[in-house]
């Protein structure tokens, strides 16, 4: 067997591989006897057929198995030869195989493409410039948090003498059809909280529900639009059927001193209730700042280190996220048999760029990790079982015997290291503080922001229904 190695790309290697005429001769005897031994052709007894003859007859059958039998034979052998580590099975291709002949007349020629990892050297990692931003803490962030409190709080009092009407919650069991497929598993809520006239309700509700009264049964019907919130109901027509069981109104208690007290968590007053939330808030806004802080720290990495990506891997991530999708997907109720093959393709496409971006990031990291002399300690593994059983609660040592059945510590490690190795990455980084940047401002324009932060956008506080099964129904 000889063979030689050529480049064809960083990622791909081909091999032109010769299997001698003397192993196809060998291989072709053996072969062509087993299929003598069993071979029933018309004039002669099974098993004692011409040689010659069962060649004939079986010609194709014969020179597969000879094939099969070598080829990966002397692939394998020479993929040791030369060293390579293989991602996937290697591609092979014979010229003119339909002609090639098998029984050691002459030689047969293949070759073989094996994707490999590509040598990549030790990235440019130190010394990224990078800005860390604080988001700011908006006074109406805090008063939207207590608003929700507040609203968790409060009662509903049954009205008296008159049917519902905007402002008004009606409680209700809810069952609905659609239109377009009856025999679907129906939509049904045990009751369902729909507070008249709110934003976050679909406007059909509050319009089909204002003047009814308690034990008053309603049908009435609801076409969504084709943006609706919810994948399984957008673009549908549902037919309700409504069995009221109470019409109240939402009384919230009085937001003072004594309320911020009550909630018997340490709050000495309103006003202490405000300085702590605020003092929470600013501390997740510094932890999210350190989380933007190492995405863009890997981002940078990524951009100022270029190299080809194995496809195999980029395949393998993308096959990840979308099956990823797909369970989110079936999660808020969408049939995936009825999903269009475009949207698929399309989905699929966007996740081949994020997969690169992850396999890509993976490889540099574990490549400043190598440059860092980044290690992880049986201990450090301990300690974070430790953590997952108590957020878990469960003990650490059935925590660490599941991960051992199933091949887990490996994983546990290997995040570990990466954690190491972006906090490695930071670490050599040149990090300044900037001033904060909306999302959909450009980072070229935060020197404008300088002297002038904007503030954080005001944000709207959802009204939170208390019970529902059914929260797509009504809900936008």
């Amino acid at each position: 067997m000889k063979s030689q190695l050529k480049e064809v790309s960083p990622t791909e290697r081909e091999i032109n591989l010769t299997i001698d005429a003397a192993s196809l001769k060998d291989a072709y005897g053996k072969i062509s006897q087993r299929f003598v031994k069993g071979a029933n052709i018309p004039g002669f007894r099974k098993g004692y057929a011409p040689v010659d003859v069962v060649r004939l007859r079986y010609k194709e059958e014969i020179k597969q198995e000879v094939l099969q039998l070598l080829v990966p034979e002397k692939v394998s052998a020479a993929i040791v030869e030369h060293g390579l580590q293989p991602l996937s099975e290697p591609h092979l291709h014979i010229d003119d195989v339909e002609n090639v002949k098998v029984n050691g007349s002459q030689d047969v020629e293949l070759h073989v493409h094996v994707e490999v990892m590509p040598e990549i050297p030790e990235p440019k990692y130190k010394a990224l410039e990078l800005t860390r931003r604080v988001k700011p803490v908006d006074d109406s962030e805090i008063e939207d948090l207590i608003a929700r409190r507040i609203n968790e709080e409060a009662a509903l009092v049954p009205v008296e003498g008159r049917a519902s009407q905007e402002g008004d919650t009606v409680i209700a069991d809810l069952e609905g059809t659609f239109a377009d497929d009856p025999d679907a598993e129906p939509i049904t809520a045990e009751d369902l909280e729909v507070k008249l006239g709110d934003e976050l309700i679909e406007k059909s509700f509050t319009e089909n529900l204002v003047g009814v009264k308690e034990d008053d049964e309603k049908e009435f019907t609801v076409s969504y639009p084709a943006d609706f919130s919810s994948p399984a109901l957008a673009g549908k027509t549902v037919h309700y059927r409504a069995k009221i069981k109470s019409v109240g109104i939402l009384e919230t208690p009085e937001l003072n001193d004594e309320w911020a007290v009550a909630l018997d968590e340490g709050y000495e007053s309103l006003a202490d209730l405000r300085a702590k939330l605020r003092a929470d808030l600013e501390k997740l806004a510094e932890s999210d700042a350190d989380a933007r802080l190492r995405n863009n720290a890997i981002a940078k990495l990524i951009e100022q280190n270029e190299f080809e990506v194995p496809n195999t891997l980029i395949e393998n991530q993308a096959r990840n996220l979308l099956n990823n999708f797909a369970q989110d997907l079936q999660q808020r109720g969408v049939d995936l048999n009825k999903v269009e093959t475009n949207f698929i393709e399309m989905a699929y496409s966007q996740m081949r760029l994020q997969a690169e971006r992850d396999v890509r990031g993976a490889i540099l990291l574990e490549k400043v990790g190598d440059a860092e002399g980044v290690t992880v300690e049986t201990a450090e593994v301990d300690e974070e079982i430790g953590k997952m059983a108590e957020y878990y609660r469960t003990e650490a040592a059935e925590m660490r015997k599941m991960f051992e059945t199933q091949g887990g510590l490996a994983n546990i490690e290997n995040n570990l290291r990466t954690r190491k190795a972006i906090e490695a990455l930071v670490a050599a980084a040149k990090v300044t503080d900037g001033p904060w940047v909306e999302e959909s401002q450009p980072e070229s324009e935060a020197a404008e922001t300088e002297e002038k932060p904007k503030k954080a956008a005001k944000a709207k506080a959802p009204a939170k229904p208390r019970k529902t099964t059914k929260k797509a129904a009504g809900e936008e």
